[in-house]
């Protein structure tokens, strides 16, 4: 019943009645979250809802990390019931490619790319299989020193950012930075040495805060990537370049009350005593990091919510409520600022359940729309979210999907019947090519000459469309140049059918002499697996 008067009741009455209803468990977080956007957009240019072959595709790129393959096309396809978008959703949520592609969703999202450990990306893989509440992940990452086997990995946010090389001194003003971009969505660069010149609210204060968090770490070994803690005695002593006042603070994460430091009799400060002969690091009482993964991953931690719910949102949407993603401020207030509260307040009620927050999203006509917008019409503000908006495909997407619409996918080794690792020369290899430089977020479309060299010349690539077995292009070199083939080609790579003028001219490049047989089928495969349209999500 709510679904149909969603979609035909006045949309300033429908925002009403949302917000007033006396059972509002009746309506479901999909949609509230239409109800929000469609009363922004009455009356302009709106896309129409995707088209099953734009929605399989999109939903196995976000849920499964590659293009589904031409069966799983034609099944989604060929389904009648109504509900069949929902079911494929729940599918894909549900199974062992899940875990995977979040894992490397957030691996990219969280490390921006400097640097990769398998004990991370086990923790991360692992957290998702379990369905672990974002706090909870959150607090063992943050937390940087889990000794429990099975939570070793998460400190490899810290201890990759504790390296140092050469005679550098470890970075810990970009590790500070990192945790209020990341975990906050406050970018507190311009605030290390005075209060922000630009944003009234990023004071000097809220950067030395979170610095006095991590100023007595260190990385004892490297090579474990074990994380230790020297003794934090004192407050952290600061003053503006601007203002010659001095100042102190003690642990403090913005908007927070300082954590108090308490005083220990001289030989009393240690949990367990160092020992360096017996390789035993010292354990302080007080812990900077415990009190900050206590505190910062919290429901009374409006910042936190409200930062992890907005990256969600863009992986899903491509674009976030608040963009760019780190700044959460005034001046730079979100497109939907009730809808942001909304969905904050919802995302902490169900313990900061991902799969019930991926679903909902999933289920919005907002994630479902075409990217398509009608002949003649100009696409609105992608802020308003009237259209879907093109999404970058990471490199590790890329990959996967390369592979599947090249045939070799379903190759691969498989473990436990689980999806399977990319090959790691290739990983490498598509990495170097299509990811950002270290701390760079991956958040825009980037096409490069580095990039389109690549996919043009690389060996590994070109490797990928010789004909071997039942391959992709050995399979359409068998079959006759005809309307058939091309479709077939079409929906393998791209997960549609051509358009008639598309089909007239791929026979005409085929019926070229310099294009005939085996020769043709490969140019033909290369170039739409080249195209903009395979390397983006839309």
């Amino acid at each position: 019943m709510y679904r149909f008067l969603l979609r035909f009741m006045p949309l300033w009455f429908l925002l009403i009645l949302m917000l007033s209803h006396t059972n509002a468990a009746e309506l479901s977080l999909s949609e509230k979250i239409d109800a929000f956007i469609d009363a922004k957009i009455t009356g302009k240019v709106i896309s129409k809802q995707s088209d099953d072959y734009e929605f399989v595709r999109r939903v196995y790129l976000d849920f499964a990390g590659r293009i589904p393959n031409i069966a799983e096309v034609d099944s989604f396809v060929a389904n009648k019931a109504l509900d069949k978008r929902k079911l494929l959703i729940a599918q894909l949520i549900s199974s062992p490619a899940y875990s995977k592609t979040m894992a490397n969703t957030f691996h990219i999202h969280f490390m921006e790319r400097l640097g990769d450990n398998t004990e991370w990306m086990k923790y991360l893989e692992d957290s998702f299989k379990k369905n672990k509440g974002w706090n909870v992940m959150a607090k063992e990452i943050l937390r940087g020193i889990n000794s429990k086997e099975d939570l070793k990995g998460a400190n490899f946010f810290f201890s990759k950012r504790l390296e140092n090389y050469g005679q550098n001194p470890v970075d810990y003003s970009a590790l500070t930075r990192d945790v209020g971009r990341l975990f906050l969505g406050k970018d507190f660069r311009c605030a290390e040495c005075h209060d922000h010149l630009f944003i009234d609210e990023y004071k000097q204060a809220d950067f030395k805060g979170l610095f006095a968090f991590f100023q007595n770490t260190y990385l004892a070994d490297a090579k474990a990537g074990v994380v230790g803690e020297k003794l934090t005695a004192k407050k952290v002593e600061f003053m503006s370049v601007f203002k010659k006042e001095k100042k102190e603070t003690a642990p403090k994460i913005p908007g927070m009350a300082e954590v108090a430091i308490p005083e220990f009799k001289k030989g009393e400060e240690f949990l367990v005593p160092a020992d360096p002969k017996k390789k035993i690091l010292g354990v302080p009482k007080f812990s900077p990091l415990e009190k900050l993964s206590e505190q910062l991953p919290s429901s009374e931690n409006a910042d936190f919510s409200k930062n992890i719910v907005n990256r969600i949102w863009f992986i899903m949407m491509g674009r976030g409520l608040v963009h760019p993603l780190d700044l959460h401020h005034a001046g730079n207030p979100p497109s939907h600022p009730e809808l942001l509260s909304l969905l904050a307040k919802e995302f902490s009620a169900h313990q900061f359940d991902i799969k019930w927050f991926l679903t909902e999203l999933a289920n919005t006509r907002v994630y479902q729309r075409s990217s398509k917008v009608e002949m003649g019409k100009t696409p609105e503000n992608p802020a308003l979210f009237a259209t879907a908006i093109e999404k970058r495909l990471s490199a590790e997407q890329l990959l996967a999907s390369i592979l599947v619409a090249t045939g070799r996918y379903g190759k691969l080794e498989r473990k436990g019947g689980n999806e399977p690792d990319m090959p790691d020369a290739l990983k490498a290899k598509f990495a170097k090519a299509f990811a950002n430089a270290a701390r760079d977020p991956e958040d825009e479309i980037a096409f490069s000459l580095k990039a389109a060299l690549f996919l043009l010349n690389d060996d590994a690539v070109l490797a990928l469309l010789k004909p071997e077995a039942d391959n992709t292009v050995a399979d359409l070199a068998k079959m006759k140049p005809d309307n058939v083939m091309i479709e077939k080609a079409y929906l393998v790579i791209l997960a549609r059918k051509p358009d008639p003028q598309e089909i007239k001219d791929a026979l005409e490049f085929l019926s070229k002499p310099v294009s005939a047989g085996e020769i043709g089928v490969k140019n033909l495969v290369w170039a739409l697996l080249a195209s903009s349209e395979f390397n983006l999500n839309h």
